[in-house]
């Protein structure tokens, strides 16, 4: 089951805007010019963060579906429409990437899957201890770890999501790590066959 973490989304107004107005009259806000020309707005419910810049566009960070994201985007504009800056009748609005996570449930050969698939894996496990696989269609980038715990990015989509798991999901049961542990009563059993196997030759000789 692959749970979104983020969606990041933009938006254009269609309007310049006076940053410092919406900062003095607008709750839960940020604006220090001089570090960064944009508002920094947060909404509670959907909890999403804006950051608003002054030729009108907005980027949305935080939301888990589109629906949120959306939503998100007509309220910061409705607050900056209170403000007394109307944005355009038909905001653009576009989801640029998507970020989700999810457990195979099985832990994963890093190496061999990137010496199988190096032209679209990469692993450096002295620096990250996550492998980076590439798929190419769709356009979508996993983080691989050896614990089967992987996170996606680059989907425009939940469907995109959905595809590049489904195409990778083969290639992670082809490495998956076999656990091979002995059972607590595997010692013991070889234990007592040797003692019944010494008491045999025992019996021979006698």
């Amino acid at each position: 089951l692959i749970r979104v973490q983020n969606m990041p989304s933009t938006a254009n107004l269609g309007v310049r805007l006076d940053l410092k107005q919406i900062a003095l009259r607008c709750r839960n806000t940020e604006f220090n010019p001089k570090r960064f020309a944009a508002v920094v707005m947060r909404l509670r419910e959907p909890r999403a963060t804006a950051i608003i810049f002054q030729s009108g566009k907005i980027c949305v960070t935080g939301c888990k579906s589109v629906h949120n994201s959306s939503l998100a985007v007509k309220r910061f504009a409705y607050i900056i429409e209170r403000v007394g800056f109307k944005p355009q009748e038909q905001v653009e609005f576009k989801v640029h990437n998507m970020t989700g996570t999810v457990d195979v449930g099985f832990p994963i050969r890093l190496e061999g899957l990137v010496y199988a698939h190096s032209s679209f894996a990469s692993y450096e496990p002295e620096l990250f201890p996550g492998l980076i696989y590439r798929l190419v269609e769709p356009r979508v980038v996993f983080l691989i770890f050896v614990s089967g715990k992987i996170i996606m990015t680059g989907a425009k989509n939940e469907d995109q999501l959905c595809e590049a798991l489904r195409k990778l999901h083969p290639v992670l049961i082809e490495y998956r790590k076999a656990r091979v542990m002995p059972m607590p009563w595997q010692d013991t059993a070889s234990e007592e066959r040797k003692e019944v196997e010494g008491e045999a030759r025992e019996i021979e000789h006698v």
